[in-house]
């Protein structure tokens, strides 16, 4: 599994098969919804996900300025029953969990609990040592910024070097947040403290070791009382200890480990590598719904997630260029900023895992965004449409 953002050029460059599927297709719109050229253009982008980008499946959620929703889907549930794919189930959302991390330390620090610029070694005493770095000398609003210089326990325990083939031959593996940490600290640090950017996933297992130090109860609970039920997120769960399966209605998710390989089944997987960085389950209409209340868009439900002044920290960036492929991310607390080709400025994250990416982005006046397909991208060219896709459908909505 890899919650990163950008996987390894090697396996980004795998090489793009084109599936030779039947296309089938649909929008469905909640009560008051908007079809016509928002409709077309979105389908449209979902249908080319599948018929040229080769995925099986793609669903998107869409929320307009005035709350109306409308659920979009192409490709098919399950390549082996050719079945149609079911609007808005749910799927893995990968490094959108950092995002829910994020809130809840943003949380703590809203209660006087935890400070953004006190160092992690005042929360996790003696845990941070080694060559990868030092906890007296990072602070808390590093880790979840990116700016500590730990290195990636991602690049570590999956070895990157083999590209989609180590992440089939790790996905039933169950992995101790501790061991993750100690894998990242043994290798030498990327660069000092707040020198540059770069993206991490160890940072947000340090976050969540962090939250469970503070409050002394378990990261998922915590992400689940504070955020998942005050949403009314039902569709949004954190999988249990050695829990494989997803619940409820859900696509099949798929993974080729080469340019000539078929699609594997990887539904089944064990995502306790993504832990506090990448573990949830979720729906493009739940994590729309986050989304905007995250950023206190106009019209959420949940903007009072977060109070003012923590949500102003959440949305303070820094230049983030290796974000995406695309130029012009900046990368806040656990949250991206970039200005769109339309000139809207939105914000999101994102994630990638075994069997699904999810690419999403919302605007202050409340349209929100979410995108997933069923299979990592093999090429660059293949995430690069994802993205597109759901920049097309925020930059459409336009008023």
């Amino acid at each position: 599994m890899t919650t990163t953002k950008t996987r390894s050029l090697a396996a980004a460059l795998a090489g793009a098969a084109v599936l030779s599927l039947g296309l089938t297709s649909a929008a469905t719109a909640a009560p008051g919804a908007h079809q016509g050229q928002r409709s077309s253009v979105v389908q449209q982008r979902l249908d080319d996900l599948v018929r040229e980008d080769g995925f099986p499946g793609a669903l998107a959620s869409v929320r307009d300025a005035d709350g109306s929703v409308t659920n979009y889907t192409a490709g098919v549930q399950d390549l082996a029953t050719g079945d149609p794919i079911h609007a808005d189930g749910r799927v893995r959302i990968a490094s959108n969990t950092k995002t829910f991390t994020a809130v809840v330390v943003l949380q703590l620090v809203g209660e006087g609990k935890v400070a953004l610029d006190e160092p992690v070694e005042t929360y996790l005493p003696g845990l941070v040592r080694g060559p990868g770095g030092d906890g007296r000398a990072i602070t808390v609003r590093q880790l979840l910024q990116q700016t500590s210089g730990l290195p990636d326990y991602d690049t570590v325990v999956a070895d990157v070097s083999q590209g989609d083939t180590a992440l089939l031959d790790i996905r039933h593996t169950y992995f101790d947040p501790s061991q993750l940490l100690q894998a990242a600290l043994a290798a030498p640090a990327e660069f000092s403290p707040g020198a540059q950017w770069q993206y991490s996933n160890t940072n947000y297992l340090l976050a969540g070791m962090l939250v469970q130090r503070v409050t002394g109860r378990p990261i998922g609970e915590q992400i689940t009382q504070r955020i998942v039920d005050r949403l009314g997120l039902e569709d949004t769960y954190w999988p249990g200890t050695g829990e494989q399966e997803i619940r409820g209605e859900h696509p099949r998710g798929y993974l080729a480990a080469g340019e000539d390989a078929p699609w594997t089944d990887v539904t089944e997987t064990d995502p306790s590598l993504g832990w506090a960085a990448g573990q949830l389950v979720s729906t493009p209409s739940d994590l729309a719904r986050f989304q905007a209340a995250v950023l206190g868009a106009d019209g959420a439900e949940g903007s009072d997630l977060l109070a003012p002044a923590q949500r102003a920290e959440l949305l303070k960036t820094v230049p983030a260029a290796e974000f995406e492929p695309e130029p012009g991310w900046s990368y806040g607390l656990g949250f991206a900023h970039r200005t769109l080709s339309c000139g809207v400025e939105a914000w999101g994250h994102g994630g990638d895992i075994q069997g699904y990416e999810t690419r999403n982005l919302v605007t202050s006046d409340g349209r929100s965004v979410v995108v997933a397909v069923t299979a990592l991208p093999r090429t660059l060219d293949d995430l690069a449409d994802v993205n597109a896709a759901v920049e097309a459908a925020v930059c459409d909505g336009q008023a």
